[in-house]
């Protein structure tokens, strides 16, 4: 049976996630590409897999590797993605990415305009599933008054004063600290801050704080304006965590010299496998008369796949990307131009071989 060729541009900790459902499946020939030997060195040298050490940067040879393609999965840092975007539509394939960056995604859908592939950019978990799974809900109310988001990816044992473990890119986690955030207010567009709009949950019997983050929401601002009140994206970590973070990016300034604050947060917090990611969603409006609120409430923990340990966050990044590939290979979703997430059934993500691991 033949395989379709993928290029995947990144074997970091979410890349090798990527790498491994889609090996596992069989169904896809993938040729590797990353300027790191010590990352390549870890993807498997098997039949129809082509590693690739070069860097994202060398624009000539990634257009080589692009050539004939199917699709590229971009699990690179947001700084190289436009580079990227603008390759695969020289080279005429599909583009997939998992940036949060709001500005990146504003140019990778620029030049998607006319393009007869595919851009389908923030392929993630948030942004990406969540705003799947929260425009499930919202769609089928009359009227709608809000739809509030709420992520996180959390250590299931803190053991420092952060209460948090580094489980994914630094760059993003600092991305969304300290760039504006978008959300509607009172059916207006606003920006709001990151760091603000602190509030205190619980989900069962566990205590936690939420507040405004950059980058989730993905384009449900542009597809909800005008149709709800209230539509806004927090992060969820453990109490006490936003009031550090808010010393260090604000009143250490931080926030100004994000190559300094990478370096401190990667050398004082330990990375960890032992994870759990949270996602919660409350939508409330009007359905049939009635002022109604429908929610989505899923744990999503650290697992053994094929003998490999691997963390929430790996699995639930990895899986929603694979998912939108797999749909966009099996004619699912649209095909062309800059597609959304929320343009992705529910359904069809969720009965997914790869989006089942949401379940």
């Amino acid at each position: 049976m033949s395989q379709t060729d993928i290029v995947l541009l990144g074997a970091g900790k979410i890349g090798r996630m990527i790498f491994s459902l889609l090996h596992g499946c069989g169904d896809y020939c993938l040729h590797v590409v990353d300027g790191d030997q010590s990352n390549l060195n870890q993807i498997p040298n098997v039949s129809n897999v082509y590693k690739y050490k070069q860097e994202i940067t060398e624009t000539k040879k990634l257009h080589n590797v692009l050539q004939g393609k199917f699709a590229v999965l971009n699990a690179c840092p947001f700084q190289v993605t436009p580079m990227i975007a603008e390759a695969a539509k020289v080279a005429n394939l599909h583009y997939l990415d998992l940036t949060e960056d709001v500005e990146t995604t504003k140019f990778i859908k620029s030049i998607a305009q006319g393009s007869s592939k595919a851009f389908i950019s923030q392929c993630g978990l948030a942004p990406g599933f969540i705003s799947i799974a929260a425009y499930d809900l919202a769609k089928d109310f009359d009227s709608l008054l809000k739809v509030h988001m709420r992520v996180g990816a959390l250590p299931i044992y803190p053991s420092n004063a952060l209460k948090y473990n580094l489980t994914w890119s630094t760059d993003g986690l600092i991305n969304e600290y300290c760039n504006h955030c978008q959300a509607i207010h009172e059916g207006e567009l606003r920006e709001v801050l990151p760091l603000e709009g602190e509030e205190a949950f619980s989900l069962d019997g566990v205590s936690y704080e939420a507040f405004n983050t950059s980058g989730g929401l993905g384009t449900l601002c542009e597809t909800l304006l005008g149709k709800v009140e209230s539509l806004n994206y927090k992060t969820v970590r453990y109490p006490g965590h936003r009031d550090i973070v808010k010393m260090l990016v604000q009143d250490l300034r931080l926030g100004q010299r994000r190559t300094l604050f990478k370096n401190v947060l990667e050398q004082a917090i330990p990375a960890t496998m032992q994870d759990v990611v949270l996602i919660f969603i409350a939508v409330n409006g009007y359905k049939d008369g009635l002022f109604l609120q429908e929610t989505y409430a899923k744990k999503i923990y650290h697992n053994t796949i094929d003998g490999k340990e691997w963390s929430a966050i790996q699995i639930t990044t990895a899986a929603s990307i694979c998912t939108v590939l797999d749909l966009l290979h099996k004619n699912k979703i649209p095909n062309k131009g800059f597609v959304k997430q929320e343009e992705i059934f529910l359904t069809d993500f969720i009965n997914n071989r790869f989006g089942q691991y949401y379940c």
